[in-house]
């Protein structure tokens, strides 16, 4: 089976390497590409140097528009499932071939790696970790499922759920809201127990003072998300 890792970048210059040298290293069975989102930082530079495989944006788009270039990418290019895995290293590539199984092995649509089931590594801020808690129970009331890790990027797709996201995905803190958009297309999605790693270099692109808009917004298009999918 053809199987992509989609690393969306926006100045990871300090991460880009080591998060791809553990991907060679680790998941040697998998194809990469990084989505370089218009960085004006070295990270361009630093992956033509290494001689990776990058796609360059012309502009910012956005963590949404930078993940959906990798899906069109997986989907043209004829990949089996696809795997996100962010430039700041914080995902550990080390879990992907288990994922891989799981995705195979029990007929799934999406395997998300999940920081809360084993509660192991870096558990995200206190405030992340309300924000977490509380996008968990809006999926349960909404769609009946639990998801213990709804903002986890670290999520693996068949080729079903490859296309969907190639030509429909959420622009802005897409992972709560594409979770919702495959639940109510009746997709499968089971999560399994992952190691994250505390940000080594670079700042995330959610600040504390962003938290609060972050939760309404997402909050809003999960409530649009689900009465779009009933029509």
């Amino acid at each position: 089976m053809k199987k992509l890792i989609i690393i969306p970048a926006f100045n990871e210059e300090k991460n880009i390497v080591r998060t791809v040298e553990n991907i060679k290293a680790s998941a040697p069975s998998f194809d990469y590409v990084i989505i370089n989102d218009c960085s004006t930082d070295g990270t361009r530079r630093i992956c033509e140097e290494n001689k990776y495989n990058i796609v360059n944006l012309p502009i910012n788009l956005g963590i949404g528009g930078a993940v959906q270039t990798g899906y069109k990418y997986a989907f043209r290019h004829h990949y089996d499932m696809a795997v996100q895995v962010d430039g700041d290293g914080q995902h550990n590539p080390c879990f992907l071939e288990k994922m891989s199984e799981k995705l195979v092995n029990d007929d799934l649509d999406m395997v998300i790696g999940s920081r809360f089931i084993t509660k192991e590594g870096f558990q995200s801020s206190p405030l992340r970790r309300i924000g977490i808690v509380y996008f968990t129970k809006l999926i349960k009331l909404l769609t009946g499922k639990t998801i213990t890790d709804p903002t986890s990027g670290l999520r693996m797709v068949n080729r079903k759920i490859i296309e969907q996201f190639a030509n429909d995905y959420p622009t802005d803190y897409p992972e709560p809201e594409s979770v919702v958009a495959v639940v109510k297309k009746g997709r499968r999605i089971e999560e399994i127990p992952v190691i994250m790693e505390e940000r080594k270099e670079g700042v995330s692109s959610i600040s504390a003072h962003k938290s609060v808009y972050y939760m309404i917004k997402v909050s809003l298009a999960i409530f649009i998300e689900r009465i779009r999918r009933e029509k």
